[in-house]
């Protein structure tokens, strides 16, 4: 019987508010091959066909995106692309004499996919009824926002840049309410503190006087 798991999140208002979000527990990945296995208990159709006609959709799924299409499927969803910036280069801007992007450096990074209602219904009602599963609940820090920031500005002083991994060690924050808090000191002119960097090589230092 399925179970859903509650778990606590980050103050994104600064209101000191406690959220709650649900998840599903899930109890690992299904392999493709284990997944076509279960289509042919309730679909009455070969293996060889579902595996034939799942690599054909795929496929053609690629091909019609790669136009400029987006796909919606009945019963299924809604296919389209994500495109990014290459890894290895910087986020483009509309600043006046900063360096443009070509398209050599831009590229699908993703497909989005939005749901249709069919299969959330038919999702949701097989599930019926769900039970609750486990609560998990962020760390706590024992330190004051103010105090967490005067932190890092100590640790930054004695050191050119910082990491959100140091800053969960310094304040006790998980790493969602360290990124968060983070990000929120960065954009505040008043803390002495900002980010440089892109994605995963992003660090925070002391803001230049």
């Amino acid at each position: 019987m399925p179970k859903y798991i509650k778990r606590e999140i980050a103050d994104l208002n600064g209101k000191g508010q406690k959220q709650a979000y649900y998840r599903m527990e899930t109890y690992g990945q299904l392999s493709f091959n284990a997944f076509v296995d279960e289509c042919t208990k309730h679909g009455g159709m070969q293996k060889s066909a579902i595996v034939g006609v799942l690599a054909h959709v795929a496929r053609e799924l690629a091909l019609t995106i790669a136009k400029g299409y987006t796909v919606k499927i009945d019963g299924l969803g809604t296919f389209g692309a994500k495109l990014g910036v290459r890894s290895d280069k910087e986020q483009d801007d509309f600043e006046e004499g900063t360096q443009r992007r070509n398209a050599t450096t831009i590229q699908v990074t993703g497909i989005s996919f939005r749901a249709d209602k069919e299969l959330i219904s038919e999702t949701d009602q097989a599930c019926r009824p769900l039970r609750r599963g486990g609560e998990y609940r962020l760390h706590r820090s024992k330190y004051s926002p103010e105090k967490r920031a005067e932190l890092a500005r100590k640790y930054l002083a004695d050191h050119s840049f910082m990491r959100i991994a140091t800053y969960m060690q310094l304040t006790g924050l998980s790493r969602t309410t360290a990124t968060v808090e983070l990000r929120r000191l960065a954009a505040d002119p008043q803390s002495g503190i900002t980010s440089t960097g892109l994605r995963s090589a992003k660090v925070y230092v002391l803001t230049k006087k």
